[in-house]
């Protein structure tokens, strides 16, 4: 049975992309910083699709921004099961404002929650990896990576990080048989986006050709079908935005 990492699972597109890989029968550890009572909710789910077994499930909560807890994840997910075969960097938060308005610490946090964790993270799981010269790590990214949003500078920036990260890291691991995609996410229906008026929301779905949010779901059904897909694509921002950009 093959294991996965989720972060950033407690809630939204690492919830579903949790729910999927469990169903399809993997072991999964998920992860989640704040929102402890959802990270347990997204557990009993799991655990009903285990028939209530622990078996198949590790949980733990802490930031994966910081250094050392995201080596203790990993271990942990070894520990448990022994291996990591695949990995979804999902932690995310936004910042809408205007970059005159950001203070310094807002950057950090907006950059090492959505970045530097992403460094953490695949560090150590690629480290276990390239002792069976197979593995598969997903970023979930954002189009504005791709093209930048006004108000959301910080986010913009850390995502363009994600991506050009991504590509690298790729091209690093191809030769062990590591394949690094990630997928650039439109206006998804989730929690993130619940800052918005109704009549923001209105407008936004205006403007998506699609016209209508993502589910979470259907990103989770897209990380699936690449972690399970060719190990052959790898190095590739794929965008899921209903045609926005």
């Amino acid at each position: 049975m093959k294991t996965i990492i989720i972060t950033g699972a407690g809630r939204g597109i690492g919830k579903a992309i949790a729910l999927k890989f469990a169903k399809e029968g993997f072991n999964v550890t998920i992860n989640c910083n704040r929102s402890a009572d959802e990270l347990k909710v997204t557990a009993d789910e799991i655990m009903r699709l285990n028939k209530e077994s622990e078996d198949n499930i590790l949980t733990l909560q802490g930031d994966v921004g910081d250094y050392s807890f995201a080596e203790e994840l990993v271990a942990r997910t070894i520990e448990k099961f022994g291996r990591v075969d695949a990995l979804v960097n999902n932690a995310g938060i936004s910042y809408i404002g205007l970059l005159t308005d950001m203070t310094g610490e807002d950057w950090n946090h907006v950059l090492t929650t959505n970045l530097t964790s992403i460094f953490n993270m695949s560090k150590f799981a690629a480290r276990d990896m390239l002792h069976y010269h197979d593995g598969r790590i997903l970023n979930i990214s954002s189009m504005w990576g791709n093209v930048g949003a006004s108000m959301e500078v910080a986010y913009s920036a850390s995502k363009g990080g994600v991506n050009s990260f991504t590509r690298a890291l790729a091209k690093e691991l191809a030769p062990s048989g590591i394949s690094v995609n990630a997928i650039a996410c439109g206006v998804i229906d989730t929690k993130m986006n619940a800052c918005f008026t109704d009549e923001e929301r209105t407008a936004l779905i205006e403007e998506i050709p699609y016209c209508r949010m993502g589910e979470p779901s259907e990103v989770a059904d897209l990380a699936y079908n690449i972690i399970t897909g060719p190990a052959y694509l790898t190095g590739q921002i794929i965008t899921v935005d209903g045609g926005m950009t």
